[in-house]
């Protein structure tokens, strides 16, 4: 039996023509990537063939987690509205139709897609019913594995797949590492299936944690609670609400549900109340298995965990050095400049005739900045969420020679985070120390920058933050480094310091 039609999915037939037309072709958008994947893994198959390493060759492939939620009821143009607590626009989203698809947008579906793409299983990505946690999982190892084309049920996760190849090449997990005890390997080999499709599950429990969304799996039956509920439209609670002591122990005592899966696969029956004294076991055996890996405080909140700072295996720090023809640095690495006062300089030489292209980037199409020269001028320019663009100049171009040019940016306001805004700023532009032009940012992104992007020197790579130049842009003078400081020293009191710094490097 198929799930129900979800409450937060608008039902087709209600829909606009113009927003049939939208939605349409964000699933040929998405379509088309899924073939454009396809025909990759074919040719690196193919590759495999041409070297004779493919019957020899274990190939699994997977998908990260059910349909992703994240495009919202109308879809979106841009992935990183929804991490930033942007709301959706659907005026903006019918006006980009014809440049869905291409490098000027990072376009989301709606949840229709979501839902559909679930089928048969509820719900979605970020939820732990079957529909956010199910996905297809394909083997191929023409020489390990007789079968071919066959279908197996044993129950896995993909903390399988390491204990399987291990096994598939006869290797034990070393304990020790060069001294250093490792952490056991987690979850089981699925070898025993390939040759025998009644072989029995090894994989008998398994627990389920997403922004408080909890479940476990436990020798075919699942229990779920639900949190914020079984549908936003159902619940009156958003994504990202807050679960009070009180609340806990009423999900606790009332909020489980109980799916047998050998008779019910898409989740469709709850069992709560005729197998109640299975379902209290289970809630116990969610909270052991909860404590051993580390799941426990229940943590509900959503895009707001994203501001947390993680540990990191370097110390922190107040100032970092880049140096230009690196690779790109991702933004969990990176310096952490959202909402906060911070200065960037870059130590360049420029030639007599002149030169244009980025001098230091931050972020990509879907949100971040970008510092740069363009026509002779000194330019700051700001991607909010590729909803707003804003742009501060220099008042005349940078002489030719050696300098030192930098952007200061200054926090006039605070942030409103719940509603997708960063705080306020204002940018100054300083050649050698000397101011040459500022502007105003009204708001800023308040969480997280280009999804897919990170730091770089000289230039822009992949997906532009700034639609005012082609990629990479690179700069066409010399670039010795750049200093990015987050100390709040305003960049007038600190020239002479700068130069220390960077004639240290």
């Amino acid at each position: 039996m198929l799930s129900r039609h979800d409450p937060d999915v608008p039902d087709w037939n209600g829909l606009s023509a113009e927003e049939k037309r939208l939605y349409a072709r964000m699933m040929e958008v998405f379509a088309g990537f899924l073939e454009h994947t396809d025909h990759y893994i074919g040719e690196l198959i193919n590759f495999l063939k041409e070297i004779g390493e493919y019957d020899n060759t274990l190939i699994m492939v997977i998908s990260d987690n059910g349909a992703s939620s994240e495009g919202g009821p109308t879809g979106s143009v841009n992935e990183g509205k929804f991490f930033n607590n942007v709301p959706e626009n659907l005026e903006q989203n019918l006006a980009a139709i014809d440049d869905i698809g291409g490098p000027k947008y990072f376009n989301h579906y709606p949840w229709g897609w979501t839902h559909a793409g679930n089928t048969p299983f509820r719900r979605w990505k970020r939820e732990t019913y079957r529909g956010g946690t199910s996905d297809p999982f394909i083997l191929s190892w023409p020489q390990g594995i007789a079968a071919r084309g066959e279908v197996r049920s044993q129950y896995c996760h993909a903390i399988d797949m390491v204990p399987t190849v291990l096994a598939a090449l006869g290797i034990e997990p070393p304990s020790p590492t060069r001294g250093v005890s490792q952490s056991p390997i987690e979850g089981f080999s699925l070898d025993p299936c390939f040759a025998n499709p009644a072989a029995p599950s090894l994989h008998l429990t398994q627990y389920f944690e997403m922004f408080g969304h909890r479940s476990l799996f436990h020798d075919g039956w699942r229990a779920v609670c639900p949190w914020p509920g079984t549908s936003f439209a159902e619940s009156g609670r958003r994504f990202g609400d807050p679960i009070s002591y009180d609340q806990l122990i009423q999900l606790d005592a009332h909020g489980w549900e109980l799916y047998n899966l050998n008779n019910d696969f898409a989740e469709t029956n709850n069992l709560a109340e005729a197998e109640r004294d299975r379902l209290i076991a289970m809630i116990g055996m969610w909270y052991v298995e909860a404590g051993k890996y580390k799941v426990l405080p229940i943590d509900s909140r959503g895009t707001q965990r994203f501001a947390v700072e993680r540990p990191q295996i370097a110390a922190d720090r107040q100032r970092y050095i880049y140096y230009p023809g690196t690779q790109m640095v991702p933004l969990n690495a990176a310096p952490r400049v959202l909402n906060r006062p911070h200065s960037i300089s870059v130590e360049v030489e420029v030639p007599a005739a002149g030169a244009e292209g980025v001098l230091f980037s931050m972020g990509g199409n879907d949100g971040g900045f970008a510092f740069f020269v363009q026509n002779g001028l000194l330019t700051y320019g700001y991607n909010y969420v590729a909803e707003q663009f804003f742009r501060v100049h220099s008042s005349g171009p940078i002489p030719a020679g050696h300098h030192i040019v930098s952007f200061e940016f200054t926090p006039t306001g605070p942030a409103d985070v719940a509603n997708g805004k960063g705080t306020p700023a204002k940018v100054v532009l300083f050649v050698d120390g000397q101011p040459v032009g500022e502007g105003n940012l009204p708001v800023t992104i308040p969480l997280s920058l280009g999804l897919a992007a990170g730091v770089a020197v000289g230039s822009d790579p992949g997906s532009p933050a700034l639609p005012d130049y082609q990629p990479p842009f690179a700069y066409g003078g010399k670039i010795k480094r750049a200093l990015v400081d987050v100390t709040g020293t305003p960049i007038a009191d600190q020239e002479e310091k700068l130069r220390e710094i960077l004639a240290r490097q």
